[in-house]
């Protein structure tokens, strides 16, 4: 296959920022809909012989994530407070290379439900919180989900969850085989009158469109796929996107500013190459695919005369309504070994505590899945509940790493306005540009709703017949990996950046696809909504562009 490659004075149709799992999606769709397109991507290109199964390097040194040593960030829990940089890491973490963070996620894959897309019709409003309906419903979404599901490869049992939304297929393959996790959770689930389900995952169960299936090597959360089964857009949607001959992916092409002429319309970027050389790529519209912590960036450095307050930025939203997801863990020990360092981290989850319930006094819901947790040097540095973490005893800690597994619960978190990211004003990072700050308090229902849902979980795991459990210690968010929110989707250009076809109310050749655009924070896995959003707005954008409305 002879890849094309489009000279810097070559006007594109699009340029897209961002290869992860949206810019991906968006490279894809547009190319074979008969575009060209360039996606530049601000890390490198990396093969699966590329991919290490190094835990001090992945975990702890940025092996393939933003280095905070020339990607620096700070942190503030209240606007009235100077942020600071963190002693370890940045509050934000994304993968950094082409493909994103679909290279290195856990690859649970759940869909929103219907009622995430309406809360606030049916629950009111919240005191304090930007909480609003979407714009769109699960019915709209519903066939992108099932595209995701068909076009990526997705492994799971369709209406095994009595709680499933409506579906027009099933999954493409069968779920992965449980694991021993999988079987003790589903065992106490069960015990309680709960409802546990095969975990639906975007990892091969069989062999699929030309890639194998799952090698059950066991490092998936926080890796890259060395064989190709972990349905990342590196795998998936990129090839086939160069297959086209109409789309160029560019590495190593730092995005640091959208340009806009005096008409108020995108001409293209202005990005940084491998030898922090300026370049500019010219096209006739940009879509934004940079993260929900990058693109709010980008669109607040590209501040002009026309654009004071940050492009695409009139209605003083771009960077609010930052949301995570809340979580919180549960450590269990059991007589026997489990020997969860294989294969995938989840095989089993249950959904009987999905929806809000006004009855517990505080809004929101999750997920509860069972889990392998960290690999031996995470579990001796950091898990293991009570077990000595040094001397004599930490034989008793290392030890107990084959005998254990952790049942984790994923969360819905509230749009606060503060919540933000916004543009430090004395940090720059290696290339000169202004760095992100981040400004983010958990609201007292996140907080409320993962102490329930961690309560679920220990009585999950005592009902399996674990001999110890121990709490993880509540989380208070300093950061994340789902950067949701920042850009969010709405009809009214008063109240939200981008339009229901994700293009912004300001800026009519500009569109933001990530998990930017999110209303409302789901409940805890987002990936597979992205996907579905951008099989979406790639298909409307399309028809714009053919009937030259952008």
């Amino acid at each position: 296959m002879t890849v094309r490659k489009f000279k810097h004075s070559e006007t594109v149709d699009f340029a897209v920022v961002g290869s992860g799992p949206a810019g991906g999606v968006m490279a894809r769709e547009l190319a074979q809909a008969g575009f060209s397109v360039v996606v530049l991507e601000q890390g490198p290109r990396l093969t699966s012989a590329d991919f290490e199964h190094d835990e001090l390097k992945y975990n702890y040194l940025s092996g393939i994530t933003n280095d905070p040593a020339l990607s620096p960030q700070t942190f503030r829990d209240d606007p009235a407070h100077t942020a600071q940089r963190p002693r370890m890491g940045n509050p934000l973490i994304y993968a950094r290379m082409v493909g994103g963070s679909s290279n290195h996620f856990t690859a649970n894959f759940w869909r929103f439900h219907q009622h995430d897309f309406q809360e606030r019709s049916l629950l009111g409003g919240i005191a304090g919180t930007g909480f609003a309906d979407w714009p769109i419903s699960y019915q709209e979404l519903e066939p992108y989900y099932t595209k995701v599901e068909w076009e990526v490869g997705v492994s799971g049992l369709a209406y095994a969850s009595p709680f499933d939304p409506p579906r027009s297929k099933p999954y493409p393959m069968p779920p992965l085989p449980v694991k021993s996790s999988g079987v003790l959770f589903e065992r106490g689930a069960r015990k309680l009158g709960l409802h546990p389900f095969p975990a639906p995952m975007a990892i091969l169960s069989q062999p699929y469109r030309g890639r194998p299936a799952c090698a059950h090597c066991g490092f998936c959360i926080g890796f890259g796929c060395e064989v190709m089964a972990k349905s990342s857009t590196l795998y998936t949607m990129i090839p086939e996107a160069e297959a086209t001959g109409r789309c160029e992916i560019r590495p190593h092409s730092y995005v640091f500013q959208v340009a806009v002429n005096s008409r108020g319309r995108t001409t293209g970027v202005m990005y940084f190459d491998e030898h922090k050389r300026e370049r500019f790529q010219k096209a006739r519209a940009v879509v934004l695919s940079a993260n929900g912590g990058e693109t709010a960036r980008l669109l607040l450095n590209s501040a002009s005369s026309r654009f004071p307050a940050g492009l695409a930025n009139s209605s003083g939203l771009v960077g609010k309504y930052l949301m995570f997801n809340q979580g919180a863990g549960v450590h269990a020990q059991f007589e026997h070994e489990l020997n969860e360092y294989k294969s995938v981290q989840v095989t089993r989850i249950l959904h009987d505590f999905y929806d809000t319930d006004p009855k517990r006094g505080f809004y929101g819901g999750g997920g509860i899945d069972a889990r392998m947790g960290p690999q031996p040097i995470g579990w001796a540095l950091a898990a293991g509940g009570d077990l000595p973490r040094w001397g004599p005893d930490l034989k008793a800690r290392l030890e107990g790493f084959a005998r254990s597994m952790l049942s984790t619960a994923h969360c819905t978190s509230l749009a606060v306005e503060t919540n933000s990211v916004s543009i430090d004003p004395m940090l720059k990072d290696a290339w000169g540009i202004p760095a992100i700050r981040v400004t983010y308090k958990d609201h007292p229902d996140d907080l409320a709703t993962a102490r329930f849902l961690q309560d679920r979980s220990v009585e999950i795991m005592q009902a399996a017949g674990a001999q110890n459990v121990w709490r993880a210690e509540q989380r208070i968010s300093r950061g994340a990996v789902h950067l949701l929110g920042t850009c969010r989707m709405g009809n009214d250009p008063a109240t939200s950046v981008v339009d229901k076809y994700h293009r912004t109310h300001d800026v009519p050749n500009l569109f933001v696809c990530d998990g930017s655009s999110f209303v409302t924070s789901g409940r805890g896995q987002p990936t597979m909504t992205v996907q579905a959003l951008s099989f979406r707005a790639a298909d409307h954008i399309g028809r714009f562009a053919k009937r030259n409305e952008i």
